[in-house]
């Protein structure tokens, strides 16, 4: 079943060009035999390292907690559905689903975040389409 979903979210990448024509749309219905699956935009925001990450431990902590309470106040309001840091010590720092209705908004509210305002952080807004109601196990 998650495969699945995960082989109809591929499929919605897939289709992209003709979801183009759909892009002010954020949902639409995919029928899979006799299941029908409703693909949904949603904004994935790519945390990646900024160019000021040399402040002193205190700024840092200051500014790591500020960014959680932001995230968690984000994902309270719904407009984030997921999200996380990555395991590694690479550029790429983190990522965030947002359910909101546009780049736009999904930016704003991403850049509105302490750690990208204090650089320590920058943002990559991409458009992602998924089966509504994927869930990791």
């Amino acid at each position: 079943m998650y495969i699945l979903r995960f082989l109809l979210c591929s499929i919605a990448v897939i289709l992209s060009s003709v979801v183009s024509a759909q892009s002010e749309q954020r949902e639409f219905e995919m029928k899979e035999g006799d299941t029908t699956y409703v693909m949904k935009k949603y904004f994935m925001v790519f945390l990646n390292a900024g160019s000021n990450r040399n402040q002193d431990s205190a700024t840092t902590q200051r500014i790591q907690m500020a960014h959680l309470n932001h995230l968690d106040s984000l994902a309270q309001a719904g407009f984030i559905t997921m999200v996380g840091p990555f395991g590694d010590d690479k550029s790429l720092r983190g990522i965030a689903i947002y359910d909101v209705d546009s780049a736009e908004e999904a930016r704003r509210l991403a850049e509105s975040d302490p750690a990208v305002k204090a650089k320590r952080l920058t943002v990559e807004v991409r458009p992602w389409w998924c089966a509504k109601g994927s869930k990791l196990k």
